[in-house]
């Protein structure tokens, strides 16, 4: 006899699942427009996890299952850390952490034309989006948003760049870091997060470097509150 299971939308958010657990009833979200991201399936109303990992959401409605992984999965809109790793043909070459070199073309920057495009040496640190992943073919970025303007794109200039798994780099980037509010509450510094697994982070002393970049490489198995208490500790032993 078949045995059907009941989800509630709400009730795994932000849970760990695995391979074959269902997470959403779709009998029971009738009239909703439901967005799949990576790690899920449908099978009639059921929708299941394919991989282990910590089952996200965002609104309206999309869900997914968030892993960390070393290699980089490229999607659309993503903000990333990309390394210039060659340049031809007008098209930059860019390291992303992924299976595959992303292409920059050298047009997609704000204001620029065929006369002035950019030169960046190899080894460069650019901040871009990605705006297209076909299957089968290398991944684009630009340094512009999708107004065409610069925003915060582009190189990034001194600073101190240090890789983490893109787990850690998706909690960085969501609307409430508790690690990140609690050092922004006592230290002046820049930051740029890649969702590829990559952090910049620049200040004037390169003690508050140092700082953040040791505070966020220990928060990723940490709640939010031991977050807070250990940066605490850190600047505390700087304040001794």
């Amino acid at each position: 006899m078949d045995t059907k299971v009941s989800v509630s939308p709400k009730s795994l958010i932000d849970q760990i699942v695995v391979p074959g657990d269902v997470v959403l009833d779709l009998s029971n979200m009738t009239n909703q427009t439901i967005k799949l991201g990576s790690g899920l399936r449908q099978d009639g109303d059921a929708i299941s996890a394919v991989r282990a990992g910590k089952l996200s959401y965002s609104k309206p409605n999309t869900y997914w299952v968030e892993s960390s992984h070393k290699r980089y999965i490229p999607r659309l809109e993503d903000h990333v850390l990309g390394i210039v790793v060659d340049y031809k043909a007008e098209n930059f070459w860019v390291d992303i952490k992924g299976a595959q070199l992303a292409l920059l073309p050298g047009l997609a920057f704000e204001g620029v034309t065929r006369r002035n495009m950019p030169k960046f040496e190899v080894g460069t640190l650019l901040y871009a989006r990605v705006v297209k992943t076909n299957t089968g073919m290398n991944p684009e970025l630009s340094c512009t948003d999708a107004s065409g303007k610069a925003a915060l794109f582009g190189p990034l200039r001194d600073g101190f760049m240090f890789e983490t798994s893109t787990g850690l780099s998706r909690m960085l980037n969501s609307q409430t870091c508790p690690v990140l509010e609690a050092l922004g509450k006592k230290l002046c510094f820049e930051i740029a997060i890649g969702i590829n697994g990559r952090v910049w982070v620049n200040a004037t002393a390169p003690r508050s470097v140092i700082i953040v970049a040791n505070a966020i490489m220990n928060s990723e198995s940490l709640s939010g509150t031991q977050q807070r208490i250990m940066v605490e500790k850190l600047l505390a032993k700087i304040s001794d």
